[in-house]
């Protein structure tokens, strides 16, 4: 079998084996992630053997690759566990048969992040084979409980500082290679992420008498409780441009059709303007302008004739780089504006810090992407969504987003959703570009 082909069975041999985490542990199938910690002993038997592989956090991998220097060393970063599937039967695939079908593998963790895992274990895998020796280390963190926020990366930053390892740049998922995200802009673009917003949960609790549903009273718990719902979806936080998403305007303005061009180009004179117009050209665009907040659970009454004494609503926010949590919450309290709606803190991550784009190691990535997806235009921008990395970024101030795939907007919103897959065909570039960016180490 070729390594091309060894890589899709590898993934689908992972994505079968669903290491799905949850936020109590005890609920948790132990045996699915040793089984997957099997695989990849299976699969990747040279990074086995010439590797030292440590087994952290119960289930987490802590690899070093040992280098021929002592330069600073790298470390890449992907993650075991996978969110739940919600309903197999609206997929178009079954999520964890791992189907090859149009080009593409379906299943859970294809793209989050099975797939990164593979190219990595993969490309090294390859160029142990050749003979290969990194010019230095080469770390590798593979965290089992990303997704449910777990103490897995906080481990392993704690273990490589206690060993004294100052990493030269940390790459974990991230932004990937799209197309058409920015009007005007008809190259693909690899968007790295250069820093990610902080992460913030809260409950909105509204409490009331309660009582028969026969004998409603106005302003129940769940009748303020959708008024403060409302009053956050009518009242968005103020949007803005942080820094790192000028830097990514201008330099996709470089590569932009006119008029785009030009107004990209002066992003930074024009950031007031811009940071008016960019929510208004969708979701995703307004989401880089903005911290978000989203309704994600709710909870009322027991029964259908009891009127609710406690109505919840779980909401989860994404607090844009340059402002702060606590500022984040009091902004809730202002909006929702209700003395019976308790605005409580669950957890909160402060936004990440901004890694720089004007020295070696990012020119390093740039380079790279430039090499194995050529016409591809690379950018910074603030990742959306909370990783493994920002535990490291909190330490080493070099820490880089990107997984080195091709995605399509489809396949972007497949990600925690229905019918995720990735083209066999970018899985084998993505090995291409993690072995050429080991290779110039």
């Amino acid at each position: 079998m070729n390594g091309d082909d060894a890589a899709v069975e590898a993934l689908r041999a992972l994505i079968r084996i669903p290491t799905v985490s949850d936020w109590d542990p005890a609920r948790e199938d132990r045996a699915v992630f040793e089984a997957l910690l099997a695989e990849l002993r299976e699969r990747f038997p040279r990074l086995h053997a010439a590797c030292e592989v440590e087994r952290i956090c119960g289930d987490a991998l802590l690899v070093r690759w040992p280098g021929r220097t002592r330069e600073p060393p790298v470390v890449l970063m992907a993650h075991l566990d996978v969110v739940p599937v919600d309903d197999a039967s609206v997929w178009t695939h079954p999520p964890f048969a791992a189907e090859v079908a149009d080009g593409h593998v379906w299943g859970r963790g294809a793209l989050d992040c099975k797939g990164s895992l593979v190219a990595t274990c993969q490309s090294i895998e390859e160029l142990i084979t050749e003979g290969v020796t990194p010019g230095r280390d080469v770390w590798l963190s593979f965290g089992c409980n990303e997704e449910v926020s777990g103490r897995a990366a906080k481990d392993a930053v704690a273990i490589l500082r206690g060993r004294g390892v100052e990493p030269w740049f940390v790459i974990d998922e991230g932004g990937a290679i799209v197309q058409g995200a920015l009007p005007g802009v008809d190259a693909p673009m690899a968007v790295i992420g250069v820093s990610e917003k902080g992460t913030v949960d809260v409950d909105l609790i509204a409490r009331g008498d309660g009582g028969h549903a026969s004998a409603p009273r106005r302003m129940g718990a769940t009748s303020r409780l959708a008024r403060a719902i409302l009053r956050l979806e009518r009242k968005p936080f103020p949007s803005h441009l942080p820094d790192a998403t000028v830097d990514m305007l201008e330099r996709a303005g470089a590569h932009a059709r006119m008029p785009y061009a030009a107004v990209f180009g002066r992003a930074r004179l024009l950031r007031p303007v811009l940071s008016r117009v960019l929510p208004r050209l969708g979701h995703e665009t307004a989401a880089l302008t903005r911290t978000t907040v989203a309704v994600t659970q709710l909870s009322g009454s027991p029964g259908a004739n009891v009127i609710a004494a406690t109505a919840r609503a779980h909401v989860n926010m994404r607090v844009m780089v340059g402002e702060t949590v606590d500022g984040a919450i009091e902004r809730i309290r202002r909006t929702v504006k209700d003395p019976h709606v308790e605005v409580t803190l669950v957890s909160g991550d402060e936004p990440s810090p901004v890694s720089p784009t004007d020295d070696t190691a990012y020119a390093l990535l740039e380079s790279t992407v430039g090499e194995v997806f050529p016409g591809t235009v690379a950018v910074p921008y603030v990742m959306l969504a909370a990783t493994d990395s920002r535990h490291f970024h909190r330490v080493w101030p070099r820490v880089y987003r990107f997984t080195p795939f091709r995605m399509t907007d489809a396949q972007r919103s497949s990600i925690h959703g229905v019918d995720e897959r990735i083209g066999v065909a970018d899985l084998h570039d993505g090995i291409a570009w993690y072995r050429r960016l080991i290779e110039q180490l």
